[in-house]
């Protein structure tokens, strides 16, 4: 029987109050978030996870001390895992998960997936949509810390998969018609957001948040008015927009409530639970904003599990090692593009 590693990667997050200091400290000496020499990244990382600990704290509190993006990422796999056998019973699939700044670290998670011994390996990111400051990063962390057998492809990116865009637009509906479907409601796809500059350089990331937000919307006729917005903003640099909290503000002012659907995660975090469950609902109370609804994330949605399973299954019948899943391709304008940059690879 042969067998199948799926490794799913993710941000990770604290486990608990005192990792919430080291885990801000490696995401800010991440060359993709900070792209700085490391001569004066490292000690800028420090001086901010010392500066945002509190306060970061203070958030993961009100979830209980910690995140909860690891358990929900395992429920997740252990769902792909089932979703797998279940496809394919000649073939041993296990699903392994890697984190980005928290336990289980790649190094981790790297030796377990050597220890199984896989003859197959599918990478894929819990970042739907591909940015260099996730997917790429995950990648390149993943790339330095598995020295073990098995033929490995790659899935970039899948911003327009069906089962993704089904499991969004059923949590929305859901969540519309729970509240009474109100009629004076606009549809706000809430996504992280990014620096203009990283855009710029040519990170699809952007033109891949628009897309999965047009594919959910065609699938809600009822909730024509609709709009693209990101959210949690740091630093003095201009980020891309328009930011959530000022689409909450308009919609105030038009006498509308909003519906936020969180398009760029796949799991319930700080935030999603923190951010727009309690920091921007107050923003809505405080200008006006009624009704302020949010729709949960896809997480372990049936539908959503058949999407994962797609792109596994598909990925291991092609020849290219890094492709995405779906119908999405970069338009050429994304030098970024993780496709592009392993043809560039190749060629050299």
């Amino acid at each position: 029987m042969s067998k199948l590693a799926v490794v799913l990667f993710n941000l990770g997050g604290p486990d608990g109050p005192d990792a919430v200091r080291p885990f801000l400290e490696n995401l800010f000496k991440d060359p993709a978030i900070i792209t700085l020499p490391a001569i004066a990244r490292i000690p800028l990382a420090k001086f901010i996870s010392s500066r945002r600990a509190e306060m970061a704290k203070a958030n993961y509190a009100i979830m209980g001390g910690g995140s909860p993006l690891l358990p929900e990422t395992l429920k997740q796999a252990r769902a792909l895992e089932a979703s797998l056998n279940e496809a394919n019973p000649s073939q041993e699939a296990r699903v392994f998960v890697a984190m980005r700044y928290w336990k289980p670290f790649a190094a981790e998670t790297a030796k377990e997936v050597a220890a199984f011994a896989p003859d197959e390996i599918v990478l894929l990111p819990l970042y739907p949509q591909f940015s260099t400051t996730t997917t790429a990063s995950s990648l390149k962390d993943w790339a330095q810390a598995y020295r073990g057998p098995g033929r490995t492809r790659t899935v970039c990116c899948y911003p327009t998969e069906p089962g993704l865009t089904d499991a969004h637009a059923k949590l929305i509906r859901e969540t519309w018609e729970a509240a009474g479907s109100p009629a004076n409601v606009r549809l706000l796809f809430s996504a992280h957001g990014l620096p203009e500059k990283v855009i710029e350089g040519g990170d699809p990331y952007q033109a891949q948040i628009q897309a999965t937000a047009q594919a959910v919307a065609m699938r809600l006729p009822e909730l024509a008015d609709w709009n693209v917005c990101y959210q949690s903003r740091v630093g003095r640099l201009k980020w891309i927009g328009p930011s959530t909290d000022d689409e909450i503000r308009r919609a105030a002012a038009e006498g509308k409530g909003v519906l936020i659907s969180p398009i760029a995660f796949v799991s319930e975090h700080v935030e999603t639970l923190v951010e727009l469950d309690h920091e921007y609902a107050e923003l809505a109370g405080q200008v006006g904003c009624a009704p302020y609804l949010r729709a949960p994330t896809p997480s372990t949605d049936p539908a959503f599990i058949r999407a994962l399973t797609r792109a596994t299954t598909q990925a291991l019948a092609r020849n290219s090692d890094v492709a995405p899943h779906g119908a999405w391709r970069c338009p050429e304008t994304y030098g970024k593009c993780a496709c592009r940059n392993e043809a560039r690879g190749a060629a050299a």
